[in-house]
């Protein structure tokens, strides 16, 4: 690896002390809105309606058990899961080795960009369900790609006093991409191929703006990892005994997104199945918009506070209890009654946990020249649980058509969360 000497540290490696400005800040929280917007509004509602309509085709709904379509629904999840698995550490660490002109990380955040919009497109038109796990394998190598190169944004750009700010506007920003969406692809777009076109072009607007109206340092030649593309792929283990600080806090990261993945990806199927609401779409927009309430207010006190104090690991903890206790809420009573309690102190622990979570796992990166590729390990942590999450979901709800036993999956997942953040040192 190269060595720089503290007096040689260009732009583009160099731990950034000068305060971000709110320009910068609303453009990125607006490129982040584009994409959770793009992965959330399929995942919850329109990938779900679409599964069920190509089933219908097939079959009666009612010849089958309850849980058949989201056995179906996995198959689709899964697919593109294991495309943003991939994307996120080669794109990060494709990103780490470029010296364009234009940057590090903007030619890439546009052009995954532009490949999730096109994933995007091929499932809008997709007439049955290999074609969608296709289309939306194409879409998440895209959005998995972006997820690298924004992420990396902030250890580039941000100094470690405003990453809880800037944690819980990340996570501020997956919320409201995700109601967001919700929004427009129930109430304002009901046609279900121009919601997957209004998701594309709101992810390529969102994109664009970020990257054409913000600065990314160029990395100088000199100073470009060594190797090439074979280097980069084999520098993609980062062995936890050598860093274990690193290990734990993805552990952690898993853990957490694995918790809330169980919790919500499956709600539009729950509200249908087991709670009988009548009207699940609306439904499913309720409980989002109290969860995502509840995560705005919870994400932007404890991301202030975080920073104020310097401590991460106390918030991690803390949101995982209050996540495993919703959870909980609903094993004990699946119903709609229950769900409106539930909803938001999930919110609420997502939101406390995304205040801490960007700025610790910002501070156990092994080294600056990496940034993009361990950043994209990190990323794997969330991307891993929507792999993971699904394959649970299918063998419970297609064996056991048990949404309690899947609720008390993801309180279990939360807890162990909290118990792995313990055992990070080097962060407070």
């Amino acid at each position: 690896m190269l060595r720089i000497e503290d007096g040689d540290v260009p732009a583009a490696l160099a731990e950034p002390t000068a305060p971000v400005r709110v320009g910068w800040i609303s453009l990125l929280f607006a490129a982040n809105i584009g994409m959770w917007l793009a992965i959330y509004a399929p995942l919850q509602v329109l990938l779900p309606e679409q599964v069920q309509s190509v089933h219908d085709h097939v079959t009666s709904a009612s010849a089958v058990p309850s849980g058949h379509d989201a056995v179906l629904l996995s198959v689709v999840m899964v697919a593109g899961a294991i495309a943003s698995l991939i994307a996120n550490p080669v794109v990060g660490a494709l990103s780490d080795r470029t010296t364009s002109r234009r940057g590090r990380r903007h030619p890439w955040t546009a052009a995954c960009a532009l490949i999730g919009a096109a994933g995007i497109a091929i499932v809008a038109v997709a007439p049955g369900i290999g074609v969608m796990a296709a289309g939306w394998f194409v879409a998440e190598f895209g959005l998995g790609g972006m997820l690298a190169t924004l992420t990396a944004a902030l250890p580039d750009r941000v100094p470690v006093k405003q990453r809880g700010t800037l944690g819980a506007l990340i996570g501020i920003s997956q919320m409201l991409g995700t109601v967001l969406g919700a929004a427009i692809v129930t109430v304002l777009i009901t046609r279900m191929s121009y919601g997957y076109l209004a998701c594309a072009l709101i992810l390529l607007a969102c994109a664009a703006l970020f990257t054409w109206r913000t600065p990314d340092d160029r990395l100088p030649a000199e100073f470009k990892p060594s190797g090439g593309l074979g280097q980069a792929l084999r520098s993609l283990w980062v062995s936890p005994r050598r860093h274990p600080d690193f290990g734990w806090a993805w552990l952690t990261h898993c853990l957490i997104n694995l918790g809330n993945d169980l919790g919500t990806l499956y709600l539009l199927y729950f509200l249908a199945n087991d709670a009988h609401y009548g009207d699940p779409q609306t439904g499913l927009l309720i409980l989002m918009v109290l969860y995502s309430v509840a995560l705005l207010v919870a994400g932007s006190a404890c991301g202030a506070l975080s920073d104020r104090s310097g401590r991460r690991k106390p918030y991690v903890i803390g949101s995982a209890a209050v996540m495993a206790v919703a959870a909980v809420i609903l094993v004990v009573s699946p119903t709609w009654d229950a769900a409106l309690p539930a909803a938001p102190l999930l919110g609420a622990g997502f939101g406390a946990y995304w205040a801490a979570a960007p700025a610790l796992l910002t501070q156990v990166l092994p080294a600056a020249t990496d940034r993009g590729k361990d950043l994209g390990l990190i990323n794997i942590g969330y991307c891993f649980p929507l792999v993971l999450a699904p394959l649970i979901a299918g063998v419970v709800l297609g064996l056991m058509d048990s949404y309690p036993a899947l609720f008390a999956l993801a309180a279990i997942a939360t807890i162990a969360g909290g118990v792995t953040v313990s055992r990070v040192r080097s962060v407070a």
